[in-house]
C-alpha cells in the first residue's frame, strides 16, 4: 500500500471517528439507550485504531526507508572509496596488460579482442561490440592464442590474473 492510498484511509478514518463523537455527544444528551452508546463507541474505538495502526505503519516504513537510504549512501561511499584506491592498482594493471600484449606482437585489432576476451564475453558479443562478423573474432582469438603461445581463454586470463589472486596468508 502506498503513501497515497494510507492517507486516505487514515483520513476516512478521522472522519468516521469525528462523525461518531458527534453522534455520542448528540446521543447521550438524548438519553438513547447505554447499548447504544457501547456500541457506536467500540466502533469509533476501533476507527481510531485503525487511524494509529495505519500512522504506526507509516512510521516504521518512512524508519525503514530513511535507514535504507542510509545503507545505501554508506555502500555507495564504500564503493567510491574501493574504485579510487584501486584506479592506481588498475592503471598500472592495464598498462602491464598492453605492454605483454606488444610482446606477443598482437595487431591492435587483436589486442581489442584480447581485452574483450580477459572482461568475459563471448565471441558473439565481441563481434556485435566490433561491428565485425563472429567468425572475424574467431579467428582473431585463435591468432591471439597462436602468438601468446596459450591454449585458450581461461589460460589467457590465467596469464594475467594468477599473481593477483594468490591466497592470503593468516
Amino acid at each position: 500500500m502506498n503513501h497515497k492510498e494510507r492517507s486516505v484511509i487514515v483520513a476516512i478514518l478521522a472522519i468516521v471517528a469525528f462523525m461518531v463523537a458527534m453522534d455520542l455527544f448528540t446521543d447521550t444528551k438524548e438519553g438513547v439507550a447505554v447499548w447504544h452508546v457501547l456500541v457506536e463507541g467500540g466502533a469509533g474505538v476501533a476507527a481510531l485504531f485503525g487511524i494509529f495502526y495505519f500512522m504506526k505503519g507509516s512510521y516504521n516504513l518512512q524508519h525503514k526507508l530513511s535507514d535504507s537510504m542510509s545503507e545505501n549512501a554508506k555502500l555507495k561511499k564504500e564503493a567510491e572509496d574501493w574504485k579510487t584506491e584501486a584506479q592506481k592498482y588498475i592503471e598500472g594493471l592495464s598498462k602491464s596488460i598492453d605492454l605483454q600484449l606488444t610482446k606477443w606482437n598482437l595487431s591492435q585489432a587483436e589486442k581489442e579482442v584480447a581485452l574483450l576476451l580477459l572482461k568475459g564475453l563471448s565471441l558473439k558479443e565481441i563481434a556485435i561490440i566490433r561491428n565485425t562478423a563472429e567468425k572475424t573474432a574467431r579467428v582473431q582469438s585463435i591468432s591471439i592464442y597462436s602468438k601468446s603461445g596459450l591454449a585458450g581463454r581461461s589460460e589467457l586470463a590465467a596469464f594475467f590474473l594468477e599473481d593477483l589472486l594468490q591466497p592470503q596468508k593468516y
